[in-house]
């Protein structure tokens, strides 16, 4: 049985995924009728919810800014139930000479006060404190997991959160502001420096090591940070802890960039730029393995369009639309180490594909996996010669596009090999073979010749009720399956689909990371001061960008030279 793992979510964008990846958790939760083929106690904890009723909480510390959060504890998160205590109790109280009153409708700060001790790490050294103050609030209705409706504010990640978050989880950074023109993380250094404040690396100690100790066996540890501003910092240092306490054990790191970025400054395009690509260097030397998750057509200077869908109508402005797309992707490619039947583990997965140097590796989805209702496995890929995912690397698609290795995970689809009848000839090799990941796997190495590749098939989809998006084809079915004609009245919610995702070491990551490299050599750092004023020497800079350099050439292949070269010779 796989260990547990502990999830730190670093950043706005993160936390939007995050949000959406704990509701595709506890959805599969209520579905007692099933096999488990996952074990949910991988990622969530046991916990009470008020009224004493047995709940799940992720296993997370989150990391937000000052009104990043919300009003969090009235939004669907808050303390766990009270344990009872019939001994006598003693209560300590100690005034902060230098602490501020306390406004009732204070707008975000209000409302973070509002949170309890997980917003107000310094009254958090007893969860007794949490207790005394009496159950929590009643949830939201949006805790009944009520949809967002379309056209919504939804700007903070809490708006669509809606499972219970132990106190210890949230630590509001209280040194920047969520958003403004002023005062706001946008810088690498600054990330890096929040967390070079030994209260704040304390804190940080502290709710990690809650979270661990209470582990049986501890697999490792899934860090999602946003890549495009100052948390990309923060996410360098965080992953240097963890390597540096946790040796031995798995760090599997997501580098999140919203769809669509949010300002047309050229300086603050210089910035992103900076602090990806910083990220990137970062993230990859202190974690088993990092991925960058986006919909975005680049990550670079150039803007390109948003990824899009065939069976998907999202709006890529809106973060709780895209972080919905990376959550389905999110739940589908850990699987490998989340199995109730299997002993892999975050190491496991890392080790399949960062040989040779291969640190970073690019994620394909496609979601929903398009497939006909009630079609067994080698009808519905045969239906499909060409991988029909999509890239979430940020890069363009080619054709023919080889690999080194992959982590395949086909879901929500039936195993059923449905064999032909004896003395009948077979449809196509994949109706031949014994068993489902027989097939998969058959599958693959015609599309990757000469490629590693491990697979799992699972029948359990990924459960989609709201507050997931509802943002599918009139042309899916309730179970995210086509239609075979139309629907002649209004389509029913789509509750659950099917998803075919993939963890590639490919050498489309050489065009990903040599474009990054390119684009720094082409910026004008001096119109960038301000970045390297706030913490970056330029030798560390010249260091961080020939690592980049460097981390490319682990992918690359004659084709990508070739095309390097072209591409030089075009300059």
């Amino acid at each position: 049985m796989p260990g547990e793992a502990v999830t730190l979510q670093l950043g706005p964008y993160a936390g939007s995924a995050g949000a959406h990846w704990w509701g595709l958790q506890a959805a599969a939760l209520r579905r007692p009728t099933e096999a488990a083929e996952l074990r949910s106690s991988t990622l969530l904890r046991p916990a009470q919810a008020p009224g004493g009723r047995e709940s799940h909480a992720p296993r997370l510390v989150a990391l937000e800014l000052k009104g990043g959060a919300g009003a969090l504890r009235t939004g669907g998160a808050g303390a766990e139930a009270p344990v009872t205590w019939n001994g006598a109790v003693a209560a300590y109280l100690e005034r902060d000479p230098g602490s501020r009153a306390v406004r009732a409708g204070a707008g975000s700060a209000g409302a973070a006060v509002a949170a309890g001790p997980a917003l107000l790490p310094q009254e958090e050294a007893s969860s007794g404190s949490a207790a005394a103050r009496g159950p929590a609030p009643a949830p939201s209705p949006l805790a009944a997991a009520q949809e967002v409706p379309s056209g919504s504010p939804v700007q903070l990640w809490s708006d669509h959160l809606n499972v219970q978050l132990h106190p210890k989880s949230l630590y509001v950074i209280r040194q920047y502001m969520h958003d403004g023109d002023c005062g706001c993380l946008e810088a690498f250094p600054q990330g890096e420096g929040l967390l070079q404040d030994p209260a704040c690396m304390e804190e940080l100690e502290d709710r990690l090591h809650f979270f661990v100790e209470e582990c049986d066996y501890l697999q490792g540890f899934q860090v999602l940070c946003d890549l495009h501003n100052g948390f990309s910092g923060v996410g360098a240092k965080v992953t240097e802890l963890l390597c540096d306490e946790y040796s031995g054990k798995g760090i599997l790191s997501w580098g999140l960039t919203p769809a669509v970025s949010s300002v047309a400054d050229s300086q603050r395009n210089a910035y992103r730029l900076l602090n990806t690509a910083l990220g990137i260097v970062h993230l990859s030397t202190h974690s088993s393995l990092f991925c960058p998750l986006s919909l975005s057509g680049s990550l670079g200077l150039k803007p390109r369009p948003p990824v899009t869908f065939p069976y998907i109508s999202y709006d890529a402005s809106l973060s709780y639309h895209s972080s919905a797309i990376l959550a389905a992707a999110l739940d589908t490619l850990t699987v490998p180490y989340r199995l109730s039947s299997s002993q892999g583990s975050i190491l496991h997965l890392a080790e399949v594909l960062n040989f040779s140097g291969r640190k970073v590796a690019a994620a394909w989805v496609s979601v929903p996996f398009p497939a006909l209702h009630g079609s067994s496995l080698p009808d519905a890929l045969c239906s499909h010669p060409d991988v029909p995912w999509k890239p979430l690397a940020s890069c363009r698609e080619r054709k023919g596009s080889s690999c080194f290795a992959q982590s395949v995970v086909l879901r929500g689809v039936c195993k059923e090999r449905h064999s032909s009848s004896p003395g009948r000839q077979r449809p196509s090799p994949l109706h031949a073979c014994e068993s489902s990941e027989h097939v998969l796997q058959h599958y693959l190495h015609t599309a990757f010749p000469g490629a590693f590749s491990t697979c799992h098939v699972l029948e359990q989809p990924c459960y989609t009720p709201a507050p997931y998006p509802q943002f599918f084809s009139p042309c899916l079915s309730r179970q995210g399956f086509l239609l075979d004609k139309p629907p002649t009245s209004s389509p029913a919610a789509v509750e659950s689909i099917p998803v075919l995702a993939a963890l590639q070491s490919a050498p489309v990551l050489h065009t990903l990371l040599y474009g990054l490299y390119k684009d720094l050599q082409k910026l004008n750092t001096r119109r960038c001061a301000s970045f390297f004023s706030a913490g970056v020497e330029h030798d560390d800079f010249q260091e961080a960008l020939h690592k980049l350099r460097t981390l490319s050439q682990c992918y690359e292949t004659e084709l990508e030279a070739d095309e390097s070269e072209d591409e030089a010779d075009s300059d």
